[in-house]
């Protein structure tokens, strides 16, 4: 790919979900023009993140301890990740396979942003501990909000297609920060036309996929000829192309739940001799 041609093509892509953003302005159902605006993201997602990862649309996550989200709009999840139950769409599906979420708003204010932030925390202080062991592997850790963590923890992303001055988000994001640790913040926020809010290093100036302890919060402002998603791409790339997960335990979700009787066994005899029933 020629220097430059990734930016030409997402520039006429941006265009083109503008447009159709402005197409569903005239769905007379909230309901439709929501469902509609996060099929956009969706589609975007699915041409720009690593194949190993899928963005699932309307789905909540459970775990093995009886937690559950709430709806969530984009969920990103290991290809392949087994559905507790997929009725019209609706996907219900375990935290251990979770990489990420996804917010989509229409506008994004103040009671928008908290209740994206309130979501992403929740999402990050569940559970995911039903996986089962590798005997003779490494075992793999990964570094994020300033912890080792045994699994990829779960990256929340907001995307809006309008808000108020990326200024004004950005205040309001800090104030929910600054009560919570960084294991609850958002990862990022992006709005088309108008840029994102990333997490930066403060020694190095270097913008972090995930913030860290003491990290600087950088509004970017989008440049016109691009917009936001060469940077969204690009973002996406960097935090998901190493996403990873150990073998899922589904033993852990069936809890309680009786699996059936054992009524007979039998126990191997010599050759030539019938097997020796052990019960009756």
């Amino acid at each position: 790919m020629t220097q430059g041609k990734l930016g030409r093509i997402l520039s006429s892509v941006a265009k083109r979900m503008h447009a159709d953003f402005d197409q569903s302005r005239n769905f007379s159902h909230n309901g439709e023009a929501g469902t509609s605006r996060e099929t956009l993201v969706r589609q975007f997602l699915d041409s720009y993140l690593p194949l190993h990862v899928e963005a699932v649309h309307n789905a909540e996550i459970v775990t093995a301890a009886g937690e559950t989200s709430p709806q969530c709009d984009i969920v990103l999840t290991a290809r392949g990740t087994p559905p507790f139950t997929m009725l019209n769409g609706y996907r219900i599906l375990p935290n251990e396979c979770v990489y990420g979420v996804v917010e989509v708003k229409t506008k994004l204010d103040k009671e928008q942003l908290i209740d994206a932030c309130n979501k992403i925390s929740k999402l990050r202080r569940m559970s995911k501990d039903s996986y089962r062991p590798t005997p003779g592997l490494i075992p793999r850790k990964t570094l994020a909000h300033g912890k080792v963590y045994d699994f990829f923890p779960t990256s929340g992303i907001i995307v809006a297609f309008d808000s108020l001055k990326l200024e004004t988000i950005g205040k309001h994001l800090m104030e929910w920060c600054q009560t919570r640790p960084p294991a609850e913040w958002p990862d990022s926020v992006w709005v088309l036309g108008k840029g994102q809010l990333q997490w930066q290093n403060p020694g190095s100036r270097l913008l972090e996929r995930s913030p860290e302890p003491g990290s600087l919060l950088a509004q970017v402002d989008a440049d016109e000829s691009q917009d936001i998603l060469l940077a969204l791409a690009l973002h996406l790339n960097i935090h998901f192309s190493d996403a990873w997960m150990h073998p899922l335990d589904l033993v852990p979700y069936a809890g309680a739940t009786r699996l059936g009787r054992i009524t007979r066994r039998w126990r191997m005899t010599p050759v030539g001799s019938p097997p020796k029933v052990l019960d009756r």
